[in-house]
């Protein structure tokens, strides 16, 4: 080893993962709260909170490059992209169950994840971007309503 190199001590966090959660688990289960180890425990926390904003958001950008597909391209339309609008809504409507105050993060992004959606839809179609407009053409009670099929 380097003189100048720092030690390196392998936890279990590095070494097993699962390991770690269970014993993680049982630490609190018993109130064992001097023994968790807070840094990493609390690391993991907070990306189970970016899981399912990252989830949530890949969700809606397959339901709005879905939806300009089923009004841009009326004569492709099928069965996969009607089942994969309804799937993505089921998908969204399951993670803002789950996890209600990502309802304002979706919010917030949703121009961002459309801006997205009109790229990729381009790329899907094959036609060109300006075909689609700029702003998202549908209201959130249309992207969220079942029962709503894009005329084109």
């Amino acid at each position: 080893m380097n003189k100048h190199s720092p030690i390196q001590h392998q936890t279990l966090y590095d070494s097993d993962y699962f390991l770690w959660s269970e014993q993680q688990a049982a630490l609190l289960r018993q109130g064992s709260l001097t023994l968790l180890d807070l840094e990493n425990l609390a690391e993991e926390i907070e990306s189970l909170g970016k899981s399912d904003r990252r989830a949530l958001m890949s969700q809606v950008h397959r339901l709005l490059v879905h939806l300009l597909k089923w009004q841009f391209q009326p004569d492709r339309r099928s069965v996969s992209w009607e089942k994969s609008i309804r799937s993505a809504r089921l998908s969204v409507s399951r993670i803002l169950e789950d996890s209600p105050s990502l309802k304002d993060a979706m919010s917030a992004r949703l121009a961002k994840e459309y801006d997205l959606a009109r790229r990729d839809a381009s790329r899907e179609t094959g036609l060109p971007e300006s075909v689609f407009p700029a702003q998202c053409p549908y209201s959130d009670a249309q992207i969220w309503d079942e029962g709503f099929p894009p005329q084109s």
